[in-house]
């Protein structure tokens, strides 16, 4: 299974923040979304990821000035990404190793979508189950 298939189900719709946004709005952006990082993007391109533990960072760093600061001031700027062609095995390895839960998904360049930890999570589940009742079906097809 392919991250395609997780788009396919999710969606390609991608909420996302400018490098210029205060964390004060990306937070009420995060609760509103209920979602746990926004990718920043600047020119059409990907420049960032902010999640919350950035936020959490930056407020035990800086207090509460720390709402004023710009994504780019907090956001994530090494990042991991993957395409429609990455398997849910590979996003998995790529978010354990990394230690985080987003990952975006490029195309061309282009962000096309973004999938987190859960819906990799799901996926594999999904696709297990599928590979348990194949088995099931054929050892009773066999007996």
């Amino acid at each position: 299974m392919t991250i395609a298939a997780i788009l396919r189900h999710k969606g390609t719709a991608v909420a996302s923040v400018q490098p210029h946004q205060t964390v004060a709005d990306i937070t009420g952006q995060l609760a509103s979304r209920r979602i746990g990082a926004l990718p920043v993007v600047a020119d059409g391109k990907l420049v960032g990821i902010l999640s919350e533990r950035d936020i959490v960072q930056a407020l035990a760093t800086h207090g509460a000035a720390a709402l004023d600061l710009p994504a780019s001031a907090l956001m994530t700027t090494k990042l991991s990404t993957a395409t429609r062609g990455t398997t849910v095995g590979e996003a998995m390895r790529m978010m354990t190793d990394g230690r985080f839960r987003h990952l975006p998904v490029l195309e061309n360049g282009a962000l096309i979508g973004i999938v987190s930890i859960g819906d990799v999570v799901k996926a594999r589940i999904t696709q297990q189950e599928s590979e348990v009742d194949s088995l099931k079906a054929y050892v009773a097809g066999s007996a």
